[in-house]
């Protein structure tokens, strides 16, 4: 029976029962460290990648998937006369949606790609809102239609403890990450519009603490309500707990999920660094 099937790649953070129970297809990205090669959640989980690069010599290394990945994964879900939506990270910090648009121009079947502008569990909430609505028997255009209205209603925000790997990938010049490591400088960004960009740079864990309430007073004053809440960190499984405990009492209602993030971001972040996802009713 023809029907709509939802892909997406390993930086959506969904939980496993939430990808068995709406047969969510995923394309992992690679990594390699220290000249071996790894895939994202399948070679390689994100707790094991955080022992691995701080045992490494180098930055470890990102990238999106070949075009044959996408055309091999494609074909057999497209074979019954079905639709495909591939739902990807952002444009802005992968060329993975790219890849997978030149893939489904490669295929013979209806596959629509769509750039989320998201990553983590952010994009996470904007696949599993498609996937309920392809499981509801709604038509493609009606699951492309509810991704870009829970598109709108999807924040995503990082805090970064440590700039070492933003010197060391060429996203931050070495003298200001010197100044930033002397002076124990965090910053805080939104992404939006598919790009990182910094909204806060403050000292100490005070400067976070600071931006993390200036979200929650975002989700306090949201007329109706919060839906669900994303906090994914490299590292840091105290402190993770640690605010997932305080989300649960301020938001009783929203569905909290407190993940490690992907190798993907962590690669980019470092260890320390904390992701705070959300969705609006």
């Amino acid at each position: 029976m023809a029907q709509v099937k939802i892909v997406t790649d390993s930086t959506a953070m969904l939980l496993p029962d939430e990808i068995k129970k709406y047969q969510i297809t995923i394309i992992p990205l690679t990594i390699v460290v220290d000249g071996v090669t790894y895939q994202d959640g399948v070679t390689i989980s994100p707790v094991e990648f955080m022992d691995k690069m701080a045992a490494a010599k180098n930055l470890p290394q990102t990238s999106q998937p070949a075009l044959g990945v996408f055309t091999e994964l494609y074909e057999p879900l497209v074979a019954d006369g079905s639709s495909v939506i591939s739902i990807h990270l952002t444009k802005g910090l992968s060329g993975s949606v790219d890849a997978a648009r030149q893939a489904a121009m490669m295929v013979d079947g209806d596959i629509t790609v769509v750039d989320s502008d998201l990553i983590d569990r952010s994009l996470g909430m904007v696949v599993l809102a498609a996937a309920e609505k392809a499981a509801s028997g709604a038509t493609r255009d009606e699951v492309l239609a509810e991704i870009e209205a829970v598109k709108a209603k999807t924040e995503q925000y990082v805090m970064v403890s440590k700039l070492d790997n933003l010197v060391a990938g060429g996203r931050l010049s070495k003298t200001a990450g010197l100044i930033a490591g002397m002076l124990n400088i965090r910053v805080g960004a939104h992404v939006y519009s598919g790009n990182i960009n910094v909204e806060t740079k403050g000292r100490g864990a005070k400067s976070t603490k600071a931006y993390i309430k200036k979200i929650t007073d975002i989700l306090q004053a949201a007329p109706n309500g919060v839906h669900a809440i994303g906090i994914s960190t490299a590292g840091i499984p105290e402190k993770r707990q640690e605010l997932g405990d305080q989300l649960k009492e301020m938001f009783p209602d929203a569905q909290i999920v407190l993940q490690q993030t992907t190798p993907i971001v962590a690669t980019h972040t470092g260890d320390g660094a904390i992701g705070f996802s959300y969705q609006l009713n």
